[in-house]
């Protein structure tokens, strides 16, 4: 979480730059905001709770500057206000910070009896007053830095000036992500690649204990011992006009209407030579098992991984929540390939976890969306989705993005171990490039889905059910509703609600659920009859052409398990995102989250 930027330039107002790369980084956190920056030779320091609007109005226009750095904040130490926001200054050092410092209270006590005191509640003051103590002792910026890496606990990406050196910014980091953009007598810091892509597309990433000195001329970068790095500089395509919204109201809608193609581009590079080209994915074979690992959304992904491993190739699967699995028996073994999924590849708990496996030699899969990441350079192997920038908080084309390549996945281990045929496998081919014929309908169905949203908009508890497949698709459905719109929303197994939760049904009651396979079609509707006789409402995803006067029916095409997984989403998000306009909430930045989840 968090968004920090610097800039350090020969040439130019840095203050458009920073304010460019807070609203680029907003996604990461939007509790609070600041800036510092050099202004009559004297560190200037603004800063409000709220978004980074807010703390654009209050800078002066007229000011410019050639350094500074800033923050957009998810608060993680004390309340969301402007004490607490970033930068915080001690003495000589200011510095913004994206992480946790775990053992701040002990720093805390130790610098007390320094006479040091603090202002704010976070753990950042703690650690800028750390290298202020250490800067005042050695007198030396190394020695500081070095010093700091080997006291503090956790992860940091910070961005630090000195006020006795301000031709220069320093940066450090450690388990959480830090880029430096190059472009001519103009250098840019940064926690994502995102920030910096307006000016340049060229950057070098730090590693976890390292840091550098960063200004107009030129950037250094060490490790922790002071040795000096020759680091690769990288370059990335991506385009900035995924960072706007277009004819839009919202990022969530772009992103939704954008899976049409997003879909295809992600799997089309082992699909379109036909099963030659599935040859080109990792061969599973070797591995009696399989393990997934992911967060949230990510999470949800995985279980539908699980199901479609399970029942079309009869590989066993297991998936885990990210922020479990280091805390429980694993069972790691070299047969058993561990999958991770993370959007950003940056994801701190789902990091934790691959490092977990690592450290016992077992083989490792990462399924990522951005180039360049911290995940991305852990695995052993990494298959990229290509849903381009997701800036909407609430993860939509990413999810469906990695759904269809885990999809692809599983039909390229089932072609290899015989469990799926070549006449099976080319028909599935076939349906994933037919997929924006397939789904265009279902996104342009707004009437059925602003219908379903005037019905809903009002009510405090929403149930999603299904069986099978079914009902890992509603948890992502349930997950969507609750992010954006508030409205508690929880996903059971359809046979479970009769056990205990069906107790909560009341009048009008919204009852959301997916019925696409026939076999278990006939015990799910059983299942709404039950909670229709309780005087639910009852709102049916379907494939069967199933007509009943008592529920709201949504049809989609009958397509293979493969292509449906990204079909009944559809109207699960456009549902969440109508209802969500309806109650007038801030649909791509929702309250209390955050994109990137970069803290565990």
């Amino acid at each position: 979480m968090c968004g920090i930027v610097g800039a350090v330039s020969k040439n130019r107002n840095i203050l458009p730059i920073l304010i460019t790369g807070l609203k680029n980084l907003e996604y990461r956190g939007y509790d609070s905001a600041g800036v510092a920056y050099l202004k009559n030779n004297k560190i200037n320091i603004v800063k409000t709770s709220g978004k980074v609007s807010k703390l654009e109005n209050k800078l002066n226009k007229s000011d410019e500057s050639n350094i500074g750095i800033a923050h957009t904040r998810w608060a993680t130490h004390g309340k969301a206000n402007s004490v607490n926001a970033h930068p915080h200054r001690v003495n000589h050092i200011t510095i913004v910070h994206n992480g946790i410092i775990e053992n701040f209270k002990e720093i805390k006590d130790m610098l007390e009896k320094e006479n040091y005191s603090f202002k704010s509640s976070t753990d950042t003051e703690v650690g800028c007053a750390l290298l202020n103590y250490y800067y005042e002792k050695f007198n030396d910026v190394d020695k500081t830095i070095k010093a700091f890496m080997n006291k503090v606990i956790g992860s940091y990406a910070i961005l630090m000036i000195i006020d006795n050196d301000l031709d220069n910014l320093y940066v450090m980091k450690k388990e959480s992500p830090l880029v430096i953009g190059i472009t001519d007598k103009t250098n840019i810091v940064a926690s994502d690649i995102r920030a910096i892509l307006k000016y340049t597309n060229k950057y070098y990433i730090l590693d976890d204990f390292e840091y550098a000195r960063v200004n107009a001329n030129e950037v250094v970068i060490k490790s922790v011992k002071g040795d000096i790095l020759n680091k690769e500089l990288h370059t990335i395509d991506i385009k900035d006009s995924d960072n706007y919204k277009g004819h839009y109201k919202h990022y969530m809608l772009k992103e939704i209407m954008e899976q049409k193609t997003t879909i295809l581009k992600t799997v089309l590079p082992f699909i379109k030579e036909g099963l030659d080209s599935l040859k080109t994915l990792p061969d599973l074979t070797k591995y009696k098992e399989i393990t997934i690992v992911g967060c949230g959304t990510a999470y949800h992904a995985g279980l539908v991984a699980k199901y479609l491993f399970e029942e079309v190739t009869n590989t066993r699967c297991n998936v885990y929540l990210a922020s479990e699995f280091r805390y429980q028996n694993n069972f790691l073994s070299k047969d058993t390939l561990t999958i991770f999924i993370s959007q950003s590849g940056e994801t701190a708990d789902t990091i934790a976890a691959l490092k977990l496996v690592k450290s016992k030699n077992c083989p490792t899969l990462g399924i990522i969306n951005v180039e360049d990441s911290t995940i991305s350079y852990l695995v052993d192997t990494c298959l990229y989705t290509k849903a381009g920038s997701e800036i909407a908080v609430a993860s939509t084309k990413a999810y469906t993005a990695q759904v269809a390549l885990l999809s692809i996945l599983v039909l390229s281990h089932g072609l290899r171990n015989k469990t799926i045929s070549r006449d099976r496998a080319l028909e599935v081919i076939d349906e994933f490039k037919s997929i924006e014929k397939l789904i265009t309908p279902l996104l342009n169905d707004k009437d059925t889905y602003l219908s379903i949203a005037k019905n809903i908009y009002k009510e405090e508890d929403f149930f999603y059910i299904g069986r099978g497949l079914d009902y890992y698709l509603s948890m992502e459905g349930a997950l969507k509703l609750k992010e954006i719109s508030y409205i508690h929303s929880e996903s059971y197994s359809a046979g479970e609600l009769k056990h205990g939760t069906i107790s909560l049904i009341k009048k009008n009651t919204p009852v959301l659920a997916s019925a696409t396979n026939s076999c278990l079609n006939p015990k799910t509707i059983s299942n709404l009859k039950e909670v229709l006789a309780r005087g639910a409402d009852i709102y049916l995803i379907c494939n069967d052409n199933y007509k009943d006067d008592t529920f709201t029916i949504i049809n989609i095409p009958r397509t293979s398990e493969f292509i449906k997984t990204v079909l009944v989403i559809i109207p699960y998000q456009l549902i969440a995102y109508y209802t969500a306009t309806l109650r007038g909430t801030d649909i791509d930045k929702p309250k209390n989250l955050a994109k990137s989840v970069t803290v565990e």
